[in-house]
């Protein structure tokens, strides 16, 4: 379904409350499902939802700050759009930018991967930008788009060679196929490697709620150490992977390349 310009709330933010999923092929196999929460904040032109516990750029419980997106930069919504511009997006492609990630909570957040959605003016999303993250402290993004620009639906499937490396119980080689089926209140994102026989299935789907400071507070009870839990339970799957007899593979140089299509 084709998002709207009324799909996501007026206010430019909300919580999604969901789940992932991570299936391996290949042996050793694994895979394991966890409930997670997300914020989708609209970053460009930057949206004030009127929340007092998640600040962007200024210190609150929880918290958006561009250093941990893109280069690191103070200004990661413009670096987005540079980059996707670069890359083909034509410029009516992105009247606005919204950023699906989990928030900082005290000040520590990790992220797996984040979403960058390129909207235009009619509401339509005509390109995602795919940010992952390792544990090394690495990042690299995938711009998925169509070919001739339009907008995405839940039937494309975008294709790109991976480049970086996330797991260090993976090689990097194989493809990616990334899927996006985003509705007014529910988002649905699958991305697919597949390497011959093997590779992994990772999928992130949850409901969207406006933002606001009571539901920040249910996030915060459901989840008390927000995304360290994860940076927690990644590690620890990957114990169980080594243990299963997985081979680890030391971690190369990351692409030179910030973006990849």
């Amino acid at each position: 379904m084709d998002l709207t310009a009324a799909s996501w709330p007026e206010s430019g933010a909300a919580i999604m409350t969901g789940k992932t999923w991570h299936g391996r092929r290949g042996g050793p196999a694994n895979a394991f499902a966890y409930s997670v929460d997300y914020v989708l904040w609209r970053v460009w032109p930057e949206a004030s939802p009127g929340c007092r516990l998640l600040r962007r750029r200024r210190l609150a419980l929880f918290g958006l700050s561009d250093r941990d997106h893109g280069r690191g930069g103070p200004e990661a919504a413009e670096w987005a759009r540079e980059r996707a511009f670069a890359l083909g997006l034509p410029e009516d492609a992105a009247a606005e930018v919204w950023l699906l990630t989990q928030p900082r909570f005290l000040g520590f957040v990790f992220n797996p991967v984040s979403f960058w959605f390129f909207r235009d003016a009619q509401g339509h999303v005509r390109a995602v930008l795919a940010e992952v993250n390792n544990t090394f402290g690495d990042r690299h993004c995938y711009l998925c788009a169509r070919t001739d620009w339009q907008p995405l639906t839940a039937e494309d499937t975008i294709a790109a060679a991976k480049v970086f490396h996330v797991s260090p119980f993976q090689e990097i080689a194989g493809d990616y196929g990334f899927r996006f089926d985003l509705q007014s209140d529910w988002l649905a994102i699958v991305i697919d490697h597949r390497r011959g026989q093997s590779g992994v299935t990772a999928t992130l789907n949850g409901s969207l709620r406006p933002m606001t400071d009571r539901g920040l507070l249910r996030m915060l009870l459901r989840h008390p150490l927000g995304s360290l839990r994860v940076w927690g339970l990644i590690h620890w799957q990957a114990v169980k992977l080594k243990l299963k007899g997985a081979r680890y593979l030391p971690r190369p140089a990351p692409p030179t390349e910030e973006v990849s299509r």
